[in-house]
């Protein structure tokens, strides 16, 4: 399936719930905030539907998401429908790690293909700082529990100046003695995170030559998405690098978004989109969803804008978007 801009679409990230049992510093304020009803949320057989539409027109690849989407009663039974729809190749999901722990194996058997765990410290108390009352050592045995799952791991770390930036080369050499993926995802202008300072990609990758000598571009597979990856000497695994800001991969951008409450968002910075939530309650016809979908799609934003004026810049927090 190809957009406007004649980029194939085959990917999509499925946001299950806007809740979330941490409260990170550049996503969720402090206190909290008010969550959708149950009843404004995508069923699972809903979103299954939705699946299968979008598999029809071209997409293979399903991230799960949330908030944080163990927080969401049945979330590997969703996995588990989306593992049997015909021609999706892989399932990953992105998740704090924490409502995982105990639960690797069954998230295996029901087809889970791959994890994305946020950590952006291996510090307990910088760690219990950021996101306001997690617990590392949760996360740390997630990691190593997919690992002997056989699951393919990576590392999601949004650097914030003043925030986590002294234990980041720590937090990377994770990658030298297991076979995983350290991310460092720049900073972007959404919800809370605006309020913060980015460190910007150029100078986490010097930081991290200075630390470990080196860099040599890593070639080999790793996902579907923008990230470019360098391998210290020595190292089973590798670091990445997501540079939206300083590096706009606009041109390449091959997913959509359907957010909890069913807006298939074409753009994380745009507010343009599609609400199937009412088209789906409406009773539309598998024909008419495949329509909707695909003109939808075919008005995906040539760009993200995050550095101009944009008419509808999206205001609404990541919890909310899916992360």
């Amino acid at each position: 399936m190809l957009d406007a801009c004649g980029r194939t679409i085959d990917y999509v990230r499925i946001s299950i719930t806007d809740r979330c049992n941490l409260r990170c510093v550049y996503c969720m304020p402090e206190e909290g905030v008010s969550c959708l009803r149950h009843a404004d949320i995508l069923t699972f057989e809903e979103i299954e539907r939705v699946v299968r539409a979008l598999q029809r027109l071209g997409v293979r690849y399903v991230r799960v998401t949330g908030g944080e989407p163990m927080a969401r009663l049945g979330c590997l039974e969703l996995v588990e429908r989306i593992h049997w729809i015909p021609g999706i190749e892989e399932i990953a999901m992105t998740t704090n790690g924490i409502l995982l722990d105990g639960q690797v194996e069954r998230a295996k058997q029901a087809g889970l293909d791959a994890l994305n765990i946020s950590l952006d410290t291996l510090d307990p108390e910088v760690y219990r700082r950021i996101t306001r009352g997690g617990e590392l050592e949760k996360v740390l045995r997630v990691i190593d529990d997919a690992l002997a799952a056989g699951l393919r791991v990576k590392i999601n770390a949004v650097p914030v100046r003043g925030w986590s930036e002294d234990g980041l080369t720590g937090l990377a050499a994770l990658a030298r003695e297991r076979d995983i993926s350290v991310r460092f995802i720049e900073l972007m202008p959404v919800g809370c995170g605006a309020a913060l300072s980015p460190i910007p990609s150029d100078e986490l990758e010097a930081r991290m030559a200075a630390a470990f000598g080196p860099l040599t571009k890593d070639e080999s597979h790793h996902g579907y998405g923008p990230a470019r990856y360098v391998r210290p000497a020595g190292f089973r695994g590798s670091i990445g690098f997501i540079s939206p800001m300083s590096h706009e991969f606009c041109d390449r951008c091959n997913r959509v978004r359907l957010t909890a409450d069913g807006f298939l968002k074409l753009c994380l910075n745009h507010r343009a989109g599609l609400d199937l939530r009412a088209l789906l309650r409406d009773g539309i016809s598998e024909e008419g969803l495949e329509t909707a979908l695909r003109e939808a799609i075919a008005r995906k934003p040539r760009r993200h804008g995050f550095s101009e004026a944009i008419d509808d810049r999206e205001e609404r927090r990541m919890n909310e978007i899916g992360g």
